[in-house]
């Protein structure tokens, strides 16, 4: 499957890929694009809630992950959504004032 591109800025929790979208993951990337300022972020896998069925449930890939200004953090791992319900989510966390803001590369 072809890679997906985000530009990511703020605080608020963002889907990157929705749950039951038949996507397989090998790779994400994160850049911090400010040129002024540090974040750390947050990124998992939540899963849909289903009426009857199993309890919904986030789990962590990373939590409070440091990037420094212009720097570049690739995470190989597995993720395949075709069969489970999960989506994929990313938040910022600023660490000074301003806004926090990062592209993500999926593939």
């Amino acid at each position: 499957m072809a890679a997906s591109y985000h530009n990511i800025t703020g605080e608020l929790t963002q889907e990157l890929i929705a749950a039951g979208k038949n996507r397989k993951i090998s790779s994400i990337t994160l850049t911090n694009i400010v040129g002024t300022n540090s974040c750390t972020v947050d990124l998992y896998i939540e899963k849909k809630f289903v009426s009857g069925g199993d309890n919904s449930g986030k789990y962590y890939v990373f939590k409070g992950l440091y990037l420094p200004i212009g720097s570049t953090f690739i995470h190989h791992f597995n993720f395949d959504n075709t069969e489970r319900q999960f989506g994929l989510f990313i938040k910022l966390n600023k660490s000074v004032e301003e806004t926090p803001a990062v592209d993500v590369i999926i593939k």
